[in-house]
Formats: structure tokens, C-alpha cells, sequence
């Protein structure tokens, strides 16, 4: 599951960024970006599964926050600041298309993790398979923004879908540093 979660994000980093460029797209820039940390934390969590152990345990859970922590303050400013000024973004088909078999992809990948992660309670798997979730959500409020922006000319939208990801973001970024401090103890 981490290396098709791992495949499916590689191909998808390039095409979301590609198309969020060429749209002007706050949000679509933020889920490049979120697919980036997907692919971090699927590399960490088959290094820890590897050698599973407390302390490299508690590393993977460190890495994954941190990097959600970025994500929040890169999509904060974008979303932010095109708001401020108005920026438009234009329609991406290839966006749209590509974040609707995403969206069934991470569902069908997150339940896979869970299972996964229960059955070996594993609590680096366990958190994965809800970056992996959030990754589903973060789609869904992409689209919705695109499809909005694209259907109704709403452009501001966008970077509000942008702000959807700043809060999962955050919530995830601090629920796996509470979990990366239990390891400790």
C-alpha cells in the first residue's frame, strides 16, 4: 500500500503542480504540495517498518509533522495573499480529472493503512493511513473550489479550498507530534 500510495503520488505531484501552475491555482498548488508530504511520509513509514523501534518511531511522527507545519504556512500566505489581490485562476480540466480518481484512489488506499496498522499495531501506519485520509478530504475541497471557480466563476473559491488545506494541515501536523511525544513515554 505505501508503494502504490507512493506511485500514484509521484505521477500526481507532477501532473498537480504542472496544471497548478498553468491555472494560477492556490488550492491545486497547496494539494502538489500536500501529495510532496504524502510521498515524505510514505518513504518514513516504510524506513520505520523496516527497523521498527521507539526512537525511529518517534522520528517518522516528527518528519510527518514538521512537513504538514510547512505545508500550512506556505498555503496560509498563497491563500492569503490571493485573496488580498484578487487573483484569478483559470479552469484546469486535467486538474479536475485528475483529482476525481484521486479522491477514490486515497479513500481506497487510507482504508487499506487503517486495516494495515490495526492489525500490526502500528502507530506510524495508523497515523499514515489518516494523512492518507486527510489526503482524500484536501482532494474533495480542492475539486470543490476548481469546480466552483470553473462553473460559477467564483474565484475565490480557490484559495478558500486553499484554506481547507491549512486547516487539516495544522490538525494533522499537530496530531502527529502528540503521537511522536507518547513515544517517548
Amino acid at each position: 500500500m505505501e508503494y502504490a500510495t507512493l506511485g500514484w503520488n509521484v505521477v500526481g505531484t507532477g501532473i498537480i503542480l504542472i496544471t497548478a501552475v498553468a491555472a494560477g491555482s492556490v488550492a491545486l498548488a497547496g494539494f502538489g504540495i500536500d501529495s510532496l508530504i504524502e510521498i515524505l511520509a510514505s518513504i518514513v513509514v516504510v524506513w520505520q517498518l523496516k527497523a521498527i523501534g521507539q526512537a525511529r518511531e518517534r522520528r517518522a511522527l516528527r518528519l510527518i509533522s514538521i512537513a504538514f507545519f510547512a505545508l500550512v504556512i506556505y498555503v496560509l500566505v498563497q491563500s492569503a495573499r490571493a485573496i488580498l489581490l484578487q487573483a484569478h485562476s483559470t479552469t484546469s480540466p486535467v486538474g479536475i480529472g485528475w483529482l476525481c480518481a484521486t479522491l477514490v484512489a486515497m479513500l481506497l488506499l487510507a482504508f487499506g493503512k487503517y486495516r494495515t496498522g490495526k492489525a500490526l499495531n502500528n502507530v506510524v501506519l495508523l497515523t499514515e493511513s489518516r494523512v492518507t485520509l486527510v489526503d482524500a478530504y484536501l482532494v474533495a475541497a480542492v475539486l470543490i473550489g476548481l469546480v466552483l471557480n470553473s462553473l460559477l466563476g467564483w474565484w475565490w473559491a480557490d484559495p478558500v479550498a486553499g484554506l481547507v488545506i491549512v486547516y487539516y494541515g495544522f490538525r494533522e501536523g499537530q496530531h502527529a507530534w502528540k503521537e511522536a511525544s507518547q513515544a517517548i513515554h
